[in-house]
């Protein structure tokens, strides 16, 4: 027999004995898991929260999932999606303002912020492929969230959003800044954080900030075409590719402000609007 999957924990499943996502039990907590051979799939479960958003739950479950991977070098491909009618539309900014109500030296505010930087560091460092399946919209913390995946695949109907300046934010979450210029170069990236424009899946593309475009429909058979052919790689090769690519990435960043978010998002949240 399989054993069961739980939400927010990674399963432990032999690659020889895959999990049929028809068998599992309905989802439950902030992410549901299923697993296929050497492919777990993380889902956003936004019907266990008040909004498509990445509140401190989801982040404490998408951690314990990665934390979960380092004793399971047979998952070679992690797959990160959503259950809802969006990808994702951003960090739980109630969240932020209830904790610094609570506690008005920020202390709280920082600690939860900490958590997304936490798990973007997760998912570079994981030895899994990264896969990110991308559907309506992705919108501030939601796109720095792929944009840490090693790949990601979009609907065609995407909508993207980088909102913090309109929010009179500046874009503090998890590194997204490093993150997005090494992905998708400077300029652009300059322009769509200061203008907070809302763009498409074809703009994401040809910036680099999705390397396949499909129609919804076909978006899972998009996402399988990569893993069907990355669970026979060789893992040794995989993780080593990974890490030499994170290193060149790494060396290219001549400063990198991450281990700041979350000190600069409490200073901006504190100041008087």
């Amino acid at each position: 027999m399989n054993p069961p999957i739980t939400s927010g924990t990674a399963v432990h499943a032999p690659a020889s004995e895959p999990v049929d996502d028809a068998e599992t039990a309905p989802p439950a907590g902030p992410v549901s898991l299923t697993r296929t051979g050497s492919v777990l799939h993380a889902r956003l479960n936004p019907s266990a929260q008040d909004d498509d958003v990445l509140s401190s739950a989801v982040l404490d479950a998408l951690i314990a999932v990665l934390d979960g991977l380092h004793e399971q070098p047979d998952v070679q491909i992690l797959v990160l999606s959503s259950l809802g009618e969006d990808f994702c539309l951003g960090a739980d900014r109630r969240e932020y303002q209830d904790a610094l109500a609570g506690d008005p030296t920020g202390t709280t505010l920082r600690r939860l912020a900490d958590k997304a930087h936490r798990l973007c560091q997760a998912l570079e460092n994981t030895h899994a492929v990264t896969i990110a399946r991308l559907h309506g919209r992705v919108i501030g913390a939601g796109l720095a969230l792929a944009a840490h995946c090693d790949l990601r695949a979009g609907a065609d109907t995407c909508r993207f959003r980088m909102p913090e300046i309109g929010l009179g934010l500046a874009p503090a979450w998890g590194g997204a800044m490093g993150r997005l210029i090494t992905e998708a170069g400077a300029a652009r990236i300059r322009e769509l954080m200061l203008t907070c424009d809302e763009f498409d899946a074809p703009t994401a593309h040809h910036l680099g900030l999705l390397h396949k475009v499909a129609p919804l429909d076909q978006l899972d058979d998009a996402v399988t075409a990569w893993t069907r052919p990355l669970a026979r790689r060789s893992p040794q090769a995989l993780v080593l590719t990974k890490r030499m690519l994170a290193g060149y990435a790494k060396a290219a960043r001549t400063s990198d402000t991450a281990l700041l978010d979350s000190h600069l998002l409490a200073a901006q949240l504190a100041q008087p609007r």
